[in-house]
């Protein structure tokens, strides 16, 4: 597998007046797990969107695997990137299996090698291989997030980009859900980046937390390290916001005991 590692370089990005990203610098080792949280309009899904070129930078620079993603045809740099957003985006119009396939048809592989990639993938993310003949329509939400995962995965990317996963998903959906997307993560050795506004997400899932406060880093670190030595009261807030709610659940729930 060729090289996956990120490395993003000052980064800047306005829309009009606005600053969505004021020159963000980061190093993504390959095979990293990285959270990208903050509040709403913080940057998370702009930077995110630069890595694959669907937002383009007014400034700075972005390398994976140590080449410049601006040279070259944005298509085929996304063909090495998996992509999976909260809409998901299935093509209503194709069966489960033909949506998995949709790449790995434009790069020409054989009809063969598409049909058992289809079965694997659906194994993969734990859903039967009877699936493929279905509709999108036919399918709840939980199970059309894990075809978008399977989708993203069509190409054998080595870089996986995550807006929001599992936002739309019942909380027991979206708990066994990112259970099997870390495992995967873990299995195929992909470099995921994943934006979130859920903290115990990012705890639970990242190896590693990058927050954002009006499009630059403020905060960048292990979650165990950063609750420890984080400063800045703003970040301290987001990263203790998962104990707190625990606290408040086992104090509501003792209290109906």
């Amino acid at each position: 597998m060729a090289r996956t590692d990120i490395e993003i370089a000052g980064v800047e990005k306005r829309y009009g007046d606005h600053v969505a990203l004021a020159g963000v610098t980061l190093s993504i080792p390959a095979g990293q797990f990285v959270a990208l949280v903050g509040a709403s309009g913080s940057g998370k899904t702009t930077l995110l969107k630069t890595l694959n070129r669907l937002i383009t930078p007014d400034a700075g620079g972005i390398r994976i695997g140590g080449g410049d993603i601006a040279v070259g045809a944005p298509h085929l740099l996304r063909r090495r990137i998996g992509y999976v957003f909260q809409e998901v985006g299935l093509f209503p119009h194709l069966t489960v299996g033909e949506n998995i396939a949709v790449t790995p048809r434009l790069l020409g592989w054989a009809p063969e090698r598409v049909a058992a990639l289809t079965r694997d993938l659906l194994a993969l993310v734990a859903l039967p291989a009877a699936m493929a003949s279905r509709a999108p329509a036919e399918l709840s939400g939980g199970q059309r997030q894990r075809v978008g995962v399977a989708r993203a995965l069509a190409a054998e990317p080595g870089i996986l980009l995550m807006d929001e996963p599992f936002g739309a998903l019942d909380p027991l959906t979206r708990d066994a859900l990112g259970t099997d997307v870390r495992a995967l993560h873990e299995r195929l050795g992909l470099t995921t980046v994943m934006v979130t506004h859920d903290m115990a997400e990012a705890v639970l899932l990242a190896d590693r937390i990058v927050v954002l406060r009006d499009g630059a880093v403020v905060a960048d670190g292990a979650p165990e390290d950063l609750v420890r030595t984080v400063a800045d009261a703003g970040v301290r807030d987001l990263l203790d916001a998962p104990r707190r709610q625990a606290l408040r659940l086992a104090a509501r729930l003792g209290g109906g005991q």
